[in-house]
């Protein structure tokens, strides 16, 4: 307040004046979300292998102990593990390493339900590469092995699941892009062995591949994809949807149609259209509010600029939520890992509220998080992060925030060349950043 001003007030005046000031600092301060990080170590940051959307999972928990993996500077597998209440992470070099050169060959991992650890990686259209952990809790992993032997010959994009049962669900594309199908394989803890659930859930028909994203909820599994018609990118189109009630065995519609399996062009719902050169992203994310309504987030460009949209599921009726965050104009086009303005986005909803989580160079690539109420659908946003994440891409413990409802989010200062090269850069550590509790509005 001016000093001039407060020579002019009485004794009474200024204690008021100095008392809506501090309450308004207060009011500030509580509206700042609060985070809190724990490092783990230093990680590969040449390219974006450690922190690419599709990993699923890169951070998970089970039992009050959260795990997480990543390359190392020299390419190697680490694992690490910690207490959630804890500081300190227990890390573990692996025998095992990836061809860290390509951002497509990365990590994922998942708790199965006795507590073993499963994990794959490094795959873009090699052999699958698989192994478990050797003891319930433990991080030192057994041998390299087959899951069935059955279409493993060409992996890419691997991802686990955790399904309500206790099982693992374990999804790949099979084949290159542009010409791939999608295989799912399913985990039995009691036998410990995998079984195919489906060697060809959809079918490219050798003309074109789904690029898929999923998630599990109460009512069962939860599934959208984009088609694309080649290699590049720009050949992205159409938001298409299908969910299953009983562990991935059979499919529907929203309309509760049973599809003929595989699913193609011809007879996927179209969930939302957008024809081709949209500037639309793929392997995105979707999930479910407490009704089972499915909201899948992307991006695309109808209006010169590419904006992040969320298309959900009310009533029967698809809808959408746009937004207006990013200014500048883009346009996605080519093949390998892009370097792109914008990250691709993940999504939480609870109760009437709706999240994004990405990153944009227009607020200096820190993690941002945009919220809105779905009553409103008036956005706000505000930067979780006070530092650069460069090309990072969002991943979080999806196990945490679907029991407690509180969101990590595994962090990293990475590179990104365009088209799959590599920039020189010094190692950079690896971190979780907590937010400690998230806005309502």
């Amino acid at each position: 307040m001016d000093i001039n001003l407060l020579r002019h007030l009485n004794k009474n005046q200024v204690f008021a004046s100095l008392f809506l000031m501090m309450a308004f600092s207060s009011y500030t301060a509580k509206a700042q979300l609060k985070t809190s990080e724990s490092e783990i170590g230093l990680g590969w940051s040449n390219n974006s292998v450690n922190t690419v959307i599709f990993r699923n999972s890169a951070l998970t928990t089970f039992k009050g102990v959260q795990y997480t993996a990543y390359y190392d500077p020299e390419g190697r597998v680490v694992l690490a593990k910690r207490k959630l209440t804890a500081q300190k992470w227990d890390t573990l070099i692996t025998p095992y390493s990836g061809n860290v050169k390509d951002a497509h060959n990365d990590i994922s991992i998942a708790i199965d339900s006795d507590g073993y650890l499963h994990m794959s990686w490094d795959h873009h259209d090699t052999r699958l590469r698989y192994a478990r952990s050797k003891m319930p809790y433990s991080l030192a992993l057994g041998e390299e092995k087959a899951m069935t032997g059955t279409d493993e010959a060409k992996v890419t994009y691997p991802e686990f699941h955790n399904l309500p049962d206790g099982k693992l669900l374990f999804c790949y594309r099979s084949g290159a892009s542009g010409r791939g199908n999608m295989i799912m394989k399913l985990y039995d803890v009691k036998t410990q062995q995998w079984t195919s659930l489906q060697n060809n859930l959809i079918d490219g028909e050798n003309q074109r591949s789904a690029y898929w994203q999923m998630c599990v909820g109460k009512k069962g599994i939860y599934m959208s994809w984009v088609w694309r018609e080649s290699w590049d990118v720009s050949t992205n189109h159409d938001i298409c949807y299908a969910f299953s009630a009983d562990g991935g065995k059979t499919w529907q519609k929203s309309t509760g149609e049973k599809y003929v399996l595989p699913i193609t062009k011809a007879t996927a719902e179209q969930a939302w259209a957008v024809p081709q050169n949209s500037s639309l992203i793929n392997q995105t994310a979707m999930t479910v509010d407490d009704q089972g309504n499915p909201y899948i987030t992307t991006y695309w460009d109808n209006t010169g600029i590419p904006q992040y949209k969320v298309v959900y599921l009310s009533r029967g009726k698809w809808n959408l939520i746009p937004t207006n965050f990013h200014t500048k104009s883009f346009t996605l086009g080519g093949g390998g890992t892009k370097r792109i303005p914008i990250s691709r986005p993940e999504i939480l909803v609870h109760k009437s509220m709706l999240y994004l989580l990405f990153r944009d160079e227009e607020r200096d690539n820190k993690i941002t998080l945009g919220y809105t109420n779905l009553q409103n659908k008036q956005w706000k946003v505000e930067d979780l992060s006070q530092f650069s994440v460069g090309q990072w891409e969002p991943n979080f413990d999806k196990e945490l925030w679907n029991d407690k409802k509180q969101l990590h989010i595994f962090s990293q200062n990475v590179n990104q060349a365009d088209g799959e090269g590599l920039v020189k850069a010094n190692p950079e550590p690896v971190k979780i950043l907590e937010v400690k509790k998230l806005p309502v509005l």
